[in-house]
């Protein structure tokens, strides 16, 4: 899905214009933007958690030329999804019948 199927599926479940729903669309991912800029943690209940975390400097190494390169810090956006998401996304399915070996 890309951000004009968001619009269109955000203004038919809310019943809006497709301008006012790619406004509060705009408005909400400009918000978590922001957030996630200063350092705050964006949590969305039922849906998931958003966080930006820091990779610290380090000395890598390559084969093909056999040097050492220094990568930089790097600031990476992480996010984690809630459980019950998650499970629907990937169909998991926890079996608690067990059989007895002795049976």
């Amino acid at each position: 899905m890309n951000k004009g199927e968001l619009i269109e599926a955000v203004a038919k479940a809310a019943g809006s214009t497709k301008a006012d729903a790619g406004r509060a669309i705009d408005a909400t991912l400009a918000a978590i933007t922001k957030a996630l800029k200063k350092g705050d943690v964006v949590t969305l209940i039922g849906f998931g958690t958003f966080k930006v975390s820091k990779r610290a400097a380090r000395v890598g190494r390559t084969h093909k030329l056999v040097k050492n390169l220094k990568y930089q810090h790097v600031r990476l956006q992480r996010s984690k999804q809630v459980l019950h998401l998650k499970r629907q996304l990937t169909k998991l399915r926890i079996s608690y019948s067990f059989k007895s070996a002795w049976v």
